[in-house]
């Protein structure tokens, strides 16, 4: 093979030396008085040529060869066979820079839960526990919620912008042009952040979250510029939807749904978990029992209860009469003798939970089931759309 190749190429050079042997020789030097030559030889420079490019491609070729064994990077075959079962929307919400990062992490690392992959919803994480051997444990759905009620028809702006419609935008003018300076723009920023069309905005100027697409994946949350857009589990349903660190007063003049820091709900709650900081009350959301007192005595309705379907509480078998749940129901809804079984009236109960809370035998089922809730709000809402078609 290497002879026929070297043969080629002098054929090649034989065939230019022939039409250069008709061509008049050319004189060189001072005054053209010596003579060029009339032949050369390059059959063996072409051999010199070719060994040498060989030898040189041998030798980087078992360089690279070598390169490649000694550096190369082991990748377990378990990771490509998570990353089948991503949502690979690249969001972030597990916590790592991307899908593969994730994927690599929880097949590596005992400690990384199969659960993170929230777009993914409860099968992903079933079957990224079952490749890595994990437990899936229990997922809890978690949404997007705007903090924010300040809508055209009552907030109020600072002066017309008329740059780009995009909240990143807006704000660097002098901080938005709403009088409210936390608040949302409703510049729709989230709402072309949103890769699963969860997002859109309402006819008072804020984005409407539709949680029968919302996946939980943050990216809303990390495009808003004010942050008034937070994922949280889908059993915290009672926020504040306020950010307003104003005085009060400041607050009622920007803004006629913002929080004033009155207090109130600090005061009604029976579970402490209202606070105010900063002339702002703030929702411990590990101590609410969504029982929602706090959203009916909001005096500005700065506190918002996104709970769709609120379930009643009914009482069981194992009811001792201890009158109980009759002393602390703010609704009057239980009723019975002492030492006897109870009966709670549907019609008065509100759901709040706080029966079922302070009941010591547990003899009060009010329990909120936030898949249940919310796949029946979902399905409520699928019918009517049916309906109207």
């Amino acid at each position: 093979m290497f002879d026929s190749v070297i043969q080629i190429l002098a054929g090649i050079f034989d065939l230019i030396q022939m039409m250069a042997n008709h061509l008049p020789l050319p004189l060189v030097g001072v005054g053209g008085g010596v003579e060029a030559k009339e032949h050369v030889d390059l059959i063996p420079l072409l051999k010199f040529t070719a060994i040498f490019l060989t030898g040189i491609g041998v030798v980087f070729g078992l360089g690279l060869a070598y390169a490649a064994k000694r550096f190369s990077v082991k990748v377990d075959p378990r990771v490509d066979q998570v990353l089948d079962f991503v949502a690979h929307a690249h969001c972030g919400a597990c916590g790592y820079a991307g899908c593969r990062q994730y994927a690599e992490a929880v097949v590596s690392d005992p400690a990384v839960s199969p659960s993170l992959c929230s777009p993914g919803g409860a099968a992903s994480a079933e079957a990224i526990a079952k490749i890595t051997g994990k437990e899936a444990g229990e997922m809890e759905p978690q949404f997007a919620r705007v903090l924010c009620n300040g809508g055209e028809n009552n907030s109020r702006r600072r002066f017309e912008y008329e740059g780009v419609k995009d909240c990143r935008a807006a704000v660097l003018v002098g901080g938005g042009d709403k009088a409210c300076v936390y608040g949302c723009l409703g510049y729709g920023t989230c709402v072309a952040s949103c890769v699963f069309g969860a997002l859109s905005m309402g006819e008072n100027g804020l984005p409407v979250v539709d949680i029968t697409k919302c996946t939980g994946c943050k990216k809303c949350e990390q495009a808003c510029p004010k942050r008034v857009i937070e994922v949280v589990p889908a059993s915290k349903t009672v926020l504040v939807t306020c950010r307003s660190n104003d005085k009060g007063g400041d607050t009622k003049k920007n803004c006629d749904a913002g929080c004033i820091g009155c207090g109130i709900c600090v005061k009604i709650c029976p579970f402490d978990a209202p606070s105010v900081q900063k002339s702002l009350s703030v929702i411990d959301l590990s101590r609410c029992r969504v029982c929602g007192l706090c959203v009916a005595k909001c005096p500005t309705k700065a506190i918002t209860e996104f709970l769709p379907l609120r379930p009643k509480a009914s009482v069981l078998e194992s009811c001792i009469g201890c009158q109980i749940c009759v002393k602390v129901c703010p609704v009057d809804a239980p009723s019975g003798e002492l030492k006897k079984m109870h009966l709670i009236d549907k019609d008065k109960c509100i759901g709040c939970g706080i029966c079922t809370a302070k009941c010591h035998v547990q003899a009060i089922d009010g329990t909120f089931n936030a898949r249940e809730v919310f796949a029946a709000a979902a399905e409520k809402k699928k019918k009517k759309a049916d309906e109207a078609a």
